[in-house]
């Protein structure tokens, strides 16, 4: 194990590192981009609404966990696309798992999103 000392420079620097791959998720990976705009159009559902704190919370969450696993989807791509550019069914079924793991969670997120909204678009309409 490291046993290097704490060092706030350090830990300033690993900030610096981790913006630099949010930097690259959002400007580079094209499904984040979709993940963006759903973000964008969420948030705006949310202040519309004006939902309460603990469905914030949720979607907050929501939102959140689909960019981390995007995150991880994408850097397992990269490495497995370093690792070799030729066919490798190992490397197939890395990036399948990956991606699924991203499909789950977005539809595990639209379904907690229809589940907080969709009660309030039908009051906003059935009135």
């Amino acid at each position: 194990m490291n046993r290097k000392r704490f060092n706030l420079r350090d830990r300033a620097r690993s900030f610096k590192y981790a913006g630099r791959g949010v930097a690259r998720l959002i400007g580079k990976e094209h499904n984040a981009w979709i993940h963006c705009a759903a973000a964008v159009c969420v948030v705006v559902a949310g202040f519309f609404f004006r939902l309460s704190g603990l469905e914030w919370v949720a979607i907050v969450l929501c939102i959140g966990a689909v960019f981390a696993a995007e995150g991880f989807n994408s850097a397992i791509e990269a490495l497995c696309d370093r690792v070799t550019p030729e066919y490798d069914e190992a490397i197939k079924q890395s990036k399948d798992l990956a991606a699924g793991a991203v499909l789950i969670l977005a539809v595990m997120s639209v379904i907690v999103g229809l589940t907080i909204f969709v009660p309030k678009i039908i009051l906003l309409f059935g009135k």
